[in-house]
């Protein structure tokens, strides 16, 4: 009947789980009119969108004949369940294939994410770990907190996270936003927004360190004694001759100081501007520099994470209470919610791509190797610090060893990265239309999205208030939140897990893959994980559902500061790095003698850009930020929120009036991979040279291949950045004009 939002008693310690718009709006898409009800079979050319109605039993013995034939035909290697991340709730969503697939001796694994790619790889390379944060509650003690690429107001990094910021304010903290658009939380959390040129946030973090190293406001005393690479003096065994980050500054090795004047011209951030932020972090301390994702989503997407963790460290800001060490920062001490407790098993087949590459592995996946992101021997699905290692380590391996197969078969679950969210859709149409290269596709989701309509099979998917369900949380925070099922499935739906288990039946693996339990007995099994890791309070299952609470929290009175020990004694509590100690150069990269990939961080142009040989035909930079309208795709078919946050093209002011653009006028955005015809909203809030197209929209072309709907995919390069393999989706040039002409 309705929804409603957390109503527990609130604090600091134990806020409330505010619900925001999207989830308020679920209702709307629980009942939609567009639900899939039933499974349905391809009938029409593979792309087109035409389906018939089967029933269960048909659907079943299709997927797991098909299995069977592409593993007997080319190996486990050929089966492959995508990145997606559309059900966070344990017994739902791709892990649910991914353990029946291991079970059935393994298939092609993924390693990364979509989200945090760069970030990921990049931040072991400096701390040794991804736990680099201190918990939220520590914000209300910094004096200065820089936003960078950093929107919780809208894209919700984490319940509450916006709330956190506003209070660290509120008791006197000065909030700077850095953002080339003036974001709801750039307006609603910060005292300046500071425009910059996207993709170069690197060059300006390396000229505020040239401001902090020449007027003598680092930090010099920590920096001697806990860092590597700053200065000549400190550079490892057999390095002696490479440039320290010192080096590169001051422009003694290229003779280019990276002076606020350089980073002017590459930024257009005032010199002024740049000098005073300078100073304001180094000295209004403790300060947090928060790095958000966007920024790292583009080519050489590891540069500007090394620079900014680089910058926490120049000043000191590490291990104290009030900093932040910077890089991922998922949460002190342990790393915060563990999304995945349901067990997939170990993978026999041992090999894993980056999530990215996925396109790449259907096209020439038997020649990649170690090279292109290839992880072998057992490490799949890794977010963390050891996957991000091994893929540093392989990078120089041409072993010769390669995968087994091309992708052969797609079963993507509660994912609709398959074909919306991957970049360049027009390319990726093209290479699943192809049915001489994935033979077989299968998807399972609520609707029928851009993704689903290049399956051969379509299985339709329980909600989450349709089953059981647990989870907590995302990134940040101290919760456990319980969501037995509300209502009857709609239709013939069945759970993720149901459907798993029964293709597990007919491949002679039902009871393997169940193990006898349900779905509110795999929930049970979840919470007693939870008892031996973060949560030995836990109520059972049979007392919490009881109680009629959906949240079981613990409490944070005294946050938890990352790096505090080694801060206090660095000989003692070293760092899990090479040296033990924060590298701001490291050997690791360095041994890999890839420019690309520099040892000290390194504003690197992007190839393509404003000072790229294309610029002249194509001259805006194209940003997709997180939209409040959509969690990535999903509610993009949700009339509610598009009514409040109708899909529009952002434009400034000056380029608008340079093209003859009025404020709602219909636009056409394209370059050489696709084109978009949709509305545009001109405006201040954000600066000119940039686009904005909210990403997530639904592809959704005309009989022309015109996309009418605003997605920015068929926008964006399958381009990926040289160390992690991650996406660079974020680094895209593109024209606009008025429509039609």
């Amino acid at each position: 009947m309705r929804l409603e939002t957390d109503d527990r008693p609130d604090g600091v310690a134990d806020p409330q789980l505010r619900a925001c718009v999207r989830g308020r709006a679920y209702l709307r898409r629980q009942y939609h009119p567009d639900r899939l009800l039933h499974p349905l079979k391809r009938v029409g050319e593979r792309g087109e969108g035409r389906f018939e109605r089967i029933g269960w039993d048909e659907a079943l013995d299709l997927l797991a004949g098909e299995i069977r034939r592409v593993r007997d035909t080319y190996g486990n290697g050929a089966l492959f369940v995508p990145y997606g991340t559309g059900s966070y709730s344990q017994i739902n969503g791709s892990q649910t294939a991914r353990r029946l697939l291991n079970l059935y001796g393994g298939c092609l694994g993924v390693w990364n994410s979509y989200s945090w790619g760069a970030i990921n790889v990049a931040t072991p390379t400096v701390y040794g770990t991804v736990q680099t944060g201190n918990q939220r509650q520590d914000w209300l003690n910094a004096r200065t907190i820089l936003m960078w690429s950093w929107n919780p107001a809208e894209m919700r990094d984490g319940t509450n996270t916006e709330w956190f910021v506003k209070l660290a304010r509120q008791g006197g903290a000065r909030v700077i936003c850095i953002d080339p658009r003036l974001s709801m939380s750039a307006a609603a959390l910060a005292d300046e927004w500071v425009p910059i040129r996207p993709g170069t946030d690197a060059a300006m973090m390396t000229a505020m360190a040239w401001v902090i190293l020449t007027e003598g406001l680092d930090d010099a005393g920590f920096v001697r004694t806990h860092c590597q690479g700053v200065t000549p003096e400190q550079m490892p065994a057999g390095c002696e001759d490479a440039p320290s980050w010192s080096d590169y500054i001051l422009g003694t090795r290229d003779g280019q100081p990276k002076t606020p004047a350089w980073a002017e011209a590459i930024t257009g951030v005032p010199r002024e501007t740049i000098e005073r932020v300078a100073r304001e972090y180094a000295t209004r301390k403790p300060g947090v520099l928060y790095q958000g994702y966007g920024m790292q989503r583009r080519a050489h997407g590891e540069q500007v994470v090394r620079a900014g963790a680089a910058l926490a460290a120049l000043t000191g800001n590490v291990g104290v209470s009030g900093g932040w060490a910077g890089g991922l920062a998922l949460q002190a001490p342990d790393g915060g919610p563990h999304w995945n407790v349901f067990p997939v098993g170990a993978n026999p087949v041992g090999a894993a791509i980056p999530c990215f590459l996925w396109t790449e592995a259907v096209v020439r996946g038997r020649e990649m190797g170690a090279f292109d992101g290839v992880l072998f021997g057992g490490v799949d699905g890794g977010e963390g610090s050891e996957s991000a290692t091994a893929a540093v380590r392989g990078l120089g391996d041409d072993s010769g060893r390669r995968l087994e197969s091309d992708i052969r078969l797609i079963w993507a679950v509660a994912s609709n990265a398959l074909v919306n969210q991957h970049a360049d859709i027009n390319r990726t149409a093209r290479i699943l239309r192809d049915e001489s290269r994935v033979e077989f596709i299968a998807v399972q989701d609520h609707f029928l999205t851009p993704t689903a309509r290049f399956a051969d099979l379509v299985l339709p998917a329980t909600t989450h208030f349709e089953t059981w369900g647990v989870g907590d949380g995302w990134k940040y925070g101290d919760e456990v939140v319980l969501a037995p099922p509300l209502v009857e499935p709609a239709g013939e739906c069945r759970s993720d897990y149901r459907i798993c288990a029964d293709v597990a039946e007919r491949l002679g693996l039902g009871e393997a893959y169940t193990e006898g339990r349900d779905e509110r007995e795999w929930v049970e099994w979840a919470l007693e994980r939870w008892r031996d890791t973060r949560f030995p309070d836990l109520p059972s299952l049979d007392e919490w559902e009881a109680s009629n609470r959906g949240v079981h929290s613990r409490p944070v009175t005294e946050p938890a500061v990352a790096f505090a020990d080694f801060r206090e004694d660095p000989v003692a509590h070293p760092l899990p790095t090479p040296s033990g100690k924060i590298e701001i150069f490291s050997r690791a990269l360095h041994d890999l003698d890839d420019p690309r990939i520099p040892a000290v961080p390194t504003y690197l142009p992007e190839e393509e850009g404003p000072f790229g040989p294309g610029a002249d035909r194509y001259p805006l930079q194209v940003l997709g930020h997180h939209a409040m309208a959509r969690v990535h795709s999903i509610h993009d078919n949700n009339d509610w929120l598009q009514e409040a946050f109708p899909q529009r093209v952002f434009l400034n002011v000056l380029d608008a009036r340079e093209r003859g653009i009025a404020d709602g006028d219909e636009v056409r955005v394209w370059n050489d991979r696709g084109e978009m015809v949709v509305r545009c909203r001109v405006t201040p809030r954000i600066m000119p040279g940039v686009v904005d197209i909210p990403q997530g929209a639904w592809w959704s072309p005309d009989e022309h291949g015109i996309d009418r709907r605003g997605s920015i995919n068929v926008l964006t390069s399958q381009r990926w950045t040289a160390l992690a393999h991650a996406t660079a989706q974020h680094t895209a040039m593109v024209q606009v004009e008025r429509w039609p002409r």
